[in-house]
C-alpha cells in the first residue's frame, strides 16, 4: 500500500528519533570518560554524588558498531532507490541528446526501456513536430547532455519524484553553448524494474 502524506511524515519523524537515539548511544561513553578525566585533574571539593541511572535499552554496544540500517525502516530497499535514481538520470541525459540529421525513431530508441508508454507517446509527438525538425536542420543543431541528481522531492513505496538537472552542450553551425534545466522526474516501479512515468520542468506550478 502506498504511504499517505501522514504516514510519510511519521516515517521521517521516526528516522529523526532513531538518529537522535544513535547519537545519544555513541556519546554516553565519551561523555563519562571526559567527566572522569576532569575529576582526576581537579583539586576542588567533590560535587554531591548523583545516583547513576541507565535508560532502558541503552545498555551494551550499539548494533553493527554504531550504525543502523535506515532502509530497514523504509518501504523500499537501497537497491530499489539506486535503480530508480539511475533511471531518472539516464532519462534526462537521453532527453537532451539529439542530432539534426537523425530520425525521431533514433531519438526515441535511446529511451527504450526507460519510459512508460504515455511518456513515449508524449516524446514522439514533441520530437516529430515539423517546425522543430526544420529549425534543427537549418541550424545543423547537435546536442549532447549530461545530468546529475539534485534531491528527492517525494517518495512512496513504488514511486519516487527526483529533481534532476540536465545540462545540454549545443552546437549550432559551429557555435557552441551550454544550457541547464532542472526537471521533476517521476519514476515508478514497472515489473522488475523502474520507468519514467512523468516529467516536467521542476518550477512548473511553483508560485
Amino acid at each position: 500500500m502506498d504511504l499517505t502524506d501522514r504516514q510519510r511524515k511519521i516515517l521521517f519523524a521516526a528516522l529523526v528519533v532513531l538518529l537522535a537515539a544513535a547519537g545519544l548511544i555513541l556519546t554516553i561513553g565519551n561523555g563519562s570518560g571526559r567527566h572522569k578525566s576532569s575529576a582526576r585533574g581537579s583539586t576542588s571539593a567533590p560535587s554531591p554524588s548523583v545516583p547513576s541511572f541507565t535508560a532502558p535499552g541503552l545498555t551494551g554496544p550499539p548494533p553493527s558498531g554504531g550504525t543502523y540500517d535506515i532502509y530497514s525502516l523504509l518501504p523500499f530497499t537501497q537497491k530499489d532507490f539506486s535503480a530508480a535514481a539511475d533511471v531518472a538520470r539516464r532519462f534526462t541525459i537521453a532527453y537532451g541528446t539529439y542530432r539534426y540529421d537523425e530520425q525521431p525513431s533514433a531519438y526515441l530508441g535511446r529511451m527504450q526501456g526507460l519510459v512508460a508508454a504515455d511518456v513515449t507517446a508524449q516524446l514522439q509527438r514533441d520530437s516529430s513536430a515539423p517546425g522543430l525538425l526544420d529549425q534543427r536542420k537549418q541550424d545543423r543543431e547537435v546536442s549532447t547532455s549530461d545530468a546529475h541528481l539534485d534531491s528527492l522531492r517525494d517518495m512512496e513505496k513504488d514511486q519516487f519524484i527526483f529533481l534532476v538537472t540536465g545540462t545540454q552542450h549545443i552546437n549550432k553551425g559551429g557555435a557552441s553553448s551550454d544550457t541547464s534545466q532542472q526537471y521533476a522526474v517521476t519514476v515508478t516501479r514497472s515489473g522488475g524494474g523502474w520507468v519514467v512515468y512523468a516529467f516536467a520542468q521542476a518550477n512548473v506550478g511553483d508560485k
